[in-house]
């Protein structure tokens, strides 16, 4: 279990991942969530589908899937080859089916539809893990339980030296020793939106990076 940790100015730590932050505000300005819905369910839906797939491939197949299944009823009621069909494209289509479908059941069964609001509660519901529960705190209730690790924030951490490790709940748990609180909300999507634009994985373009002068990793003399 991974619990919150209190602010305090005086880490070590603090001043550079704040310095990290204020880069990337002023350079990417106010961030959200780039997964597209309409109802809080279909975040999570949706965060659900991203696994080793793209959010750009999500955002593509996400409309069509909630215009057929309008609501969480409907989700618990299809049958899973009708979600399949729809999902294919994201990859692991199956199983992915299967954790929706048990996410739609369990979500109206145990919570009255209605997305618990802790991390604990969260990930007891079929396919959502540490990063969606994270992100589903971050994006609907606006609480900072934890900071999203997914494949954007695993490798930049490393580039940044902020972990050592390649496990994402070790990764997280160093990242919410060395991040003030009070930025985990933005700060993996900042990341996020390094990873797409300068630190990418099969290329760094360290030149324009807006962190190139503080990067440890950085390829810029």
């Amino acid at each position: 279990m991974i619990l919150p940790i209190k602010s305090n100015n005086q880490n070590p730590n603090y001043p550079f991942t704040a310095e990290v932050n204020k880069r990337l505000k002023k350079y990417f300005g106010p961030v959200s969530c780039p997964l597209h819905y309409t109802k809080d369910y279909e975040l999570c839906i949706a965060v659900i589908l991203s696994a080793q797939c793209t959010d750009e491939r999500v955002n593509t197949v996400t409309p069509t899937l909630f215009k057929r299944f309008t609501s969480l009823e409907e989700f618990a009621n299809a049958k899973l080859p009708e979600i399949e069909e729809l999902i294919f494209s994201t990859g692991f289509y199956k199983n992915k089916a299967k954790s929706i479908k048990g996410f739609a059941t369990l979500l109206l069964e145990k919570h009255a539809g209605k997305l618990p609001k802790t991390i604990a509660e969260l990930t007891k519901l079929p396919g959502v893990g540490r990063k969606t529960a994270n992100v589903i705190l971050n994006e609907i209730h606006k609480i900072s339980e934890g900071i999203v690790v997914d494949t954007h924030v695993k490798r930049i951490s490393n580039v940044l030296k902020l972990t050592k490790s390649e496990n994402p709940e070790i990764i997280e748990k160093d990242l919410m020793k060395k991040i003030d609180p009070k930025y985990w909300m933005d700060f993996s999507l900042y990341l996020i939106f390094l990873g797409r634009k300068f630190c990418k994985a099969h290329k760094t373009e360290c030149e324009g990076c807006p962190l190139n002068d503080i990067c440890p990793s950085s390829l810029v003399k």
